[in-house]
């Protein structure tokens, strides 16, 4: 058991990775996802130049209703009022228009974000997902997709908006009072300086705490998953402790961000605010001089009151800027990850119709995670067409590896695999598997109805035909026993069925993708007698015609294959008949009196 007391380490805690998060520059990332919407961008620019340009006249309007209030006539009074009750109207109706234009414009880059990033890690090959935990992959997908979309639906819309507020507040300061103006900008270095400084250190951290996010959600996801197993080992106060520990280091990553930030925006607004003060206590000197008027102070106060605005909003949204920006380094990291499986640019065809016929020459490959031990040394294999194939063997002798290989989920570091005489390295992944139909050892069954699932790898199939494949697979029987029939829901992985029935389910799935090649990967593994007895005849019937391979710890279920090829640590040590084997006196012949002598005859 782990010390609980001490936080781990941050996730992805290296120099490099945290290098690049001091950059908002980042974000320039999310362009090619903006420029598909450059109308309704360049909708959202015009509204808010003119609500800013609208902002920046109202204090002319207050000017010459202040100046004029004794000496001007009533109507022309009224008429000061009036334009400016018109002119906020009209801020007011560009408020509202850059709003709606703004958020529809995030709502919608943000969707395309979420498909392009969901759409890649869909294709990624399984070695990918070795480095990295699926529920960092959807926090990705959820958590840092929702603070790209504060910043392109909200943030950066309101510092443009700050910007020309800051700039041309500026200018109208300068234009009303030179002499104050020079005053007010006295004060920015003092400004500047706080936020560079404060501002990396918040970069920083703010990668930082959206990486411990992404670690929470993965340790959360991991243990929500594999529920049954953690309540069975009475492991859940240890679960609990170590989720504790994720969530309290990313508490207190976010509460470091919180107080350089919170830091940064006390001293930005202090400094501001104090040197206004400080200025408007010159103007008030000037005016009781007689050196300019009170309109043209209160037109100042309201200005510099603007662009201190502009300052003290600005330092905010550098905060959210910082925090999207290492959001969008995390997508793009996705985005632009290499895959080590990679279809060819020009992919061969396969030739029609597919026959079959399988052929592995010299092929050797070693799992990524484990790059010292080949899990297949120098495999030479030649199936024909219709051949139905078993491969036995220990644990870890490479039986599966063979099934992967096959469904080019890895590629060998040496030979080739063929399929009707082509590399499946040299033809699209999509086009061959489609010409595959896999049962797995432990099925995946997804949180939708019977029929749905079955129709997984067909989704065109008619309800006779998902019946009649059910029906083969010895599994129409429980399914109209469900509440619902063939259209109720199976809950999240299954959790609605027993092992046995999940596998009825896959094997029903691949009797309905009636594909040339059958890949059975311990399909009966988890099958009562009778039910697999059932399943076995089903599986018999499909395989004629269609090249079968068959991975089996029981050998019961592999005697009638035309051929058995006995592995052994990555290796081919034998292949013949059942009959052929035991004759041998080999490890297939061990393997059989193991099983069906209880290990009486073993020695």
């Amino acid at each position: 058991m782990t010390d609980q007391t001490t936080a781990p380490p941050p996730p992805n805690a290296g120099d490099k990775e945290r290098e690049k998060s001091k950059r908002i520059g980042a974000l320039r990332a999310l362009f090619p996802f903006l420029l598909p919407y450059w109308k309704l961008m360049a909708a959202a620019l015009a509204a808010l130049i003119a609500t800013a340009i609208i902002s920046l006249t109202l204090p002319l309007a207050v000017r010459r209703v202040v100046d004029n209030f004794d000496t001007a006539e009533a109507a022309v009074l009224d008429l000061y009022f009036l334009a400016a009750i018109g002119i906020a109207g009209l801020l007011a109706i560009g408020t509202g228009l850059r709003y709606a234009l703004v958020t529809r414009l995030g709502e919608r880059v943000v969707a395309d974000i979420r498909k392009a990033v969901f759409n890649r890690v869909i294709g990624m090959s399984p070695s990918f997902y070795e480095n990295i935990m699926t529920g960092e992959v959807l926090s990705r997908i959820t958590t840092d997709t929702t603070l790209i979309l504060s910043v392109v639906g909200s943030s950066i819309s309101i510092a443009l908006r700050n910007v020309l507020i800051f700039f041309g507040g500026l200018v109208l300061m300068l234009l009303t009072s030179a002499k104050l103006t020079g005053l007010v900008l006295l004060i920015v270095p003092a400004v500047v300086v706080p936020i560079l400084v404060l501002g990396r250190r918040l970069r920083v951290l703010s990668r930082e705490n959206q990486d411990w996010i992404a670690a929470s959600s993965g340790r959360a996801s991991e243990q929500l998953s594999a529920v049954q197993t953690v309540q069975a080992f009475t492991h859940e106060a240890a679960s609990r402790a170590m989720f504790s520990d994720v969530t309290e280091a990313s508490y207190g990553s976010a509460k470091r961000r919180i107080t350089t930030r919170a830091a940064m925006t006390v001293i930005v607004i202090f400094l501001v605010f104090a040197g206004i003060v400080g200025v408007l206590w010159i103007g008030a000197n000037d005016v009781r001089s007689n050196l300019m008027t009170m309109g043209a102070l209160i037109q100042f106060v309201i200005y510099a009151v603007m662009v201190a605005g502009a300052v003290a909003a600005l330092s905010e949204i550098i905060g959210e800027l910082q925090r999207a920006a290492g959001a969008t380094e995390r997508l793009v990291e996705l985005l632009q990850t290499d895959d080590a499986v990679r279809d060819q640019a020009a992919p061969l065809a396969l030739p029609s119709p597919v026959r079959g016929h399988i052929a592995f020459e010299d092929v050797r490959f070693a799992y990524p995670a484990r790059p010292g031990i080949n899990a297949l040394d120098g495999v030479t294999l030649d199936i024909q067409p219709g051949e139905t194939v078993a491969f036995v063997g220990p644990s870890g002798a490479g039986k599966t590896t063979i099934i992967q290989m096959l469904l080019r989920f890895y590629d060998p570091q040496a030979g080739r695999i063929c399929l009707d005489g082509v590399d499946v390295a040299q033809m699209a992944r999509e086009a061959f598997r489609q010409h595959i139909a896999l049962v797995p050892q432990d099925p995946m069954i997804f949180a939708a109805s019977a029929a749905e699932n079955i129709a997984f790898g067909r989704p065109g199939a008619t309800q006779a035909q998902i019946e009649a494949a059910a029906r083969a697979a010895a599994a129409h029987d429980f399914i109209v026993g469900l509440p619902q029939g063939y259209d109720s829901p199976l809950g999240e992985r299954g959790v609605m069925l027993s092992g046995g029935q999940k596998q009825r389910i896959a094997i029903a799935r691949a009797i309905l993708r009636d594909s040339p090649v059958l890949l059975l990967d311990e399909a009966t593994s988890a099958l009562d007698a009778e039910s697999e007895r059932a399943v076995q005849e089903a599986v018999d019937a499909l395989a004629q015609g269609r090249t079968t391979l068959i991975v089996a710890h029981r050998l019961a279920t592999v005697k009638k294959a035309d051929r058995i090829i006995v592995l052994d640590q990555g290796r081919v040590v034998a292949h013949g008949s059942h009959d052929e084997l035991v004759a041998e006196d080999g490890l297939y012949a061990r393997l059989a009196r193991l099983q069906f002598t209880d290990g009486i005859a073993a020695e």
